[in-house]
């Protein structure tokens, strides 16, 4: 059975959207440390440990794309 591998035009949308949410990630683990509301530092953590998991979701994508 043949491997499947991403498009070029696919590869390129995986990997800005790889970019972004990274950045993103930095940005808000950045901010938690200077945001003193305990309610908002609980959602910026979910958003953290949901971005990690989009992070790991769109790299296995990106294991699929015909150059690194």
């Amino acid at each position: 059975m043949q491997e499947q591998r991403l498009a070029p035009h696919e590869s390129l949308e995986i990997h800005e959207m790889l970019n972004f949410k990274t950045v993103c990630l930095a940005k808000t683990k950045l901010m938690q440390g200077i945001v003193f509301d305990n309610e908002l530092k609980a959602l910026m953590e979910k958003d953290i440990q949901q971005s990690l998991l989009d992070i790991r979701e769109l790299q296995a994508l990106y294991e699929h794309a015909p150059i690194h």
